[in-house]
């Protein structure tokens, strides 16, 4: 009998017929292995995909509830506190967008909201800003 439960194998050595896995009253079948993956599934089921299209529809809709405050909250929470450590690890400034996907007006009032709430004031982003950036000296 193969690795895999419930098939055989058909070499000359294992010709015999795998009996069937015995059910437990709790179980409803045999255990099927699942194959992990670290890639988008090919049906477009990566959940950031899907955020970002979401947001894309609902905008060119006009339509700005689509995505609630407290969605918006948590997905803006876990795309700075991943950029802030990737930046950090790489030891280099990563760019947070392609040129064009944000308007000037749009970086700026997420700027400020983000300020805002992390309690700085601009001597202190001043400060951040004047801070080396790898390439650049």
């Amino acid at each position: 009998m193969s690795p895999v439960r419930g098939r055989a194998i058909t070499t000359p050595m294992a010709t015999k017929k795998p009996s069937r896995p015995k059910r437990s009253a709790r179980s409803s079948g045999p255990k099927r292995a699942v194959r992990k993956t670290s890639a988008p599934r090919a049906s477009g089921g990566d959940p950031a995909v899907l955020f970002c299209r979401k947001v894309d529809a609902a905008l060119r809709r006009g339509d700005t509830e689509a995505v609630s405050d407290e969605q918006l909250r948590r997905v803006l929470t876990s795309a700075v506190k991943a950029y802030a450590a990737k930046a950090e690890a790489a030891e280099r400034e990563i760019a947070p967008f392609t040129g064009g996907a944000v308007t000037a007006t749009e970086v700026v009032v997420a700027a400020c909201a983000m300020i805002r709430a992390a309690d700085l004031n601009l001597f202190d982003v001043a400060m951040w800003f004047r801070r080396p950036v790898a390439g650049e000296q």
